[in-house]
């Protein structure tokens, strides 16, 4: 009976390090995505604006932003996040920019009489 105790209380302990580490690595990608969103909308002021605007929203975030890289009006934003409890970091990259509009596909069909 002991031992299935213990069993339990290590899968206990496992698994929540397991929830931890998911909840912090989706915590990176919502950093991640929303600094990039910011800063794609800032990026025709420049990549310092740009970079200042997405780590701004990093930060709000409760993250740090390890990377901001301006590629004309897309921007790409590494975002990293603490994990409480385990000592690591989640790490999280986006890319956000405008659409750019393509050419309308035109089908075309054969008529055979």
């Amino acid at each position: 009976m002991l031992a299935f105790g213990l069993f339990l209380t290590v899968a206990g302990v496992a698994a929540a390090g397991v929830g931890t580490a998911r909840v912090g690595r989706h915590e990176a990608r919502t950093a991640a995505d929303l600094g990039a969103l910011a800063g794609a909308a800032k990026a025709i002021y420049g990549p310092e604006v740009a970079c200042a605007r997405a780590g701004q929203l990093v930060a709000a975030n409760h993250g740090r932003l390890a990377s901001c890289v301006v590629e004309g009006l897309d921007v790409v934003v590494r975002a990293e996040v603490a994990v409480p409890g385990l000592g690591r970091r989640a790490v999280a990259t986006a890319r956000a920019g405008p659409v750019y509009a393509m050419a309308p596909v035109v089908e075309q069909r054969s008529i055979t009489s």
